[in-house]
């Protein structure tokens, strides 16, 4: 028989913080993680899993284990890895997914159609979030803000397990919603994270970059073409926590994308979260960052669809660069944004 309760399949930052909510609540929460001394501080009683910031400050334990460590199968996997480990976390966690299950998206990217792939369309459930949150240490994760969680079907449906899922999702974010069409949130956030990228080439915080009006026509450049992509796909993006594509569509008079970057400099200032996840892969924790299933994604739809991406092209190019050792960490990086 499968287990009702909820396995967390990654307890980093996004994983960690929403898995620590609903054990706190009463959820029966299991959590895995390739990090053992990660798993080896949430189950330890002694230790467990701190959630600290302006937000929350509490400790869980909670079961916890390795991914060659479980057994049995769940009604209900939340998947919160990184979006370029995605296909090879959904191929570990199927055998684990009950036959009338699901697994739930909690990630950065399009990343339901790679589970979808593995598991079924009927298996998959999609979400936006957009809350800051960063993993500091095993046992240890700071939430620096409230934000915007959107829950909903891949297909649209408004189905009773939406509803039920909604519920559950309410006591960790009490203004999440539910949706119809999930995927112009994704695509609405595929436009937002190439800011966030924009802002990893540097060391200034996500609201000095925004803030930076010398950057505002590379920003513009960069949110344009993800748009232009998006309404080219079928998909109209919406927008949250400040960012307006409408102000990023072409077209779209100047003052209206300022006014956008304005509000979201304003929302970021009031996290404790300064910087994005993908500067603290890049500069603190010294890995790969989510460039290829966020930003290349979208370059090669506008290629099928013979969409230029020159701005989206270059800012890939100097992730790499910095991924590879071949170019340092530079608040002159974003100025070469504009090939």
């Amino acid at each position: 028989m499968a287990s009702d309760g909820i396995l967390i399949w990654g307890a980093g930052a996004i994983g960690g913080t929403v898995g620590a909510f609903l054990r706190r609540a009463g959820q029966d929460v299991t959590f895995v993680d390739v990090v053992p001394d990660h798993v080896a501080a949430i189950r330890d009683p002694a230790r467990g899993l701190r959630i600290s910031g302006p937000v929350e400050e509490f400790t869980v334990t909670a079961p916890a284990l390795l991914p060659e460590e479980v057994r049995g199968t769940w009604d209900r996997i939340f998947l919160c890895v990184k979006a370029h480990h995605t296909a090879e976390a959904a191929r570990a966690l199927a055998p684990h997914l009950s036959e009338n299950g699901y697994v739930l998206s909690l990630q950065n990217g399009l990343c339901e159609r790679v589970i979808a792939g593995v598991v079924g369309p009927a298996r998959t459930m999609g979400a936006f979030v957009n809350f800051g949150a960063d993993w500091m240490e095993p046992g240890h994760v700071m939430m620096g803000n409230r934000a915007a969680v959107v829950l909903g079907e891949i297909d649209g449906r408004m189905t009773p397990r939406l509803a039920a899922l909604h519920e559950v999702m309410r006591i960790f974010e009490p203004d999440a919603i539910t949706t119809p069409d999930v995927h112009a949130y994704l695509w609405g956030k595929l436009g937002y994270g190439a800011l966030l990228f924009a802002q990893a080439l540097g060391m200034k915080g996500i609201a000095e970059a925004l803030a930076r009006p010398e950057l505002d026509t590379r920003f513009r450049r960069l949110g344009e073409e993800a748009v232009t992509v998006a309404l080219a796909e079928g998909v109209t993006p919406l927008g949250f926590n400040g960012f307006d594509p409408d102000a990023l569509r072409p077209g779209a008079p100047m003052e209206a994308t300022r006014k956008s970057l304005a509000a979201m400099v304003e929302f970021n200032r009031g996290s404790a979260k300064t910087h994005s996840g993908i500067w603290r892969d890049l500069a603190v924790r010294k890995r790969r960052t989510e460039v290829d299933a966020q930003v290349v994604p979208v370059i090669e739809a506008g290629a099928a669809r013979g969409i230029a991406c020159p701005g989206l092209s270059r800012l890939a190019d100097l992730i790499h660069e910095i991924e590879d050792g071949r170019r340092p960490l530079s608040d002159d990086n974003l100025l070469e944004l504009i090939p």
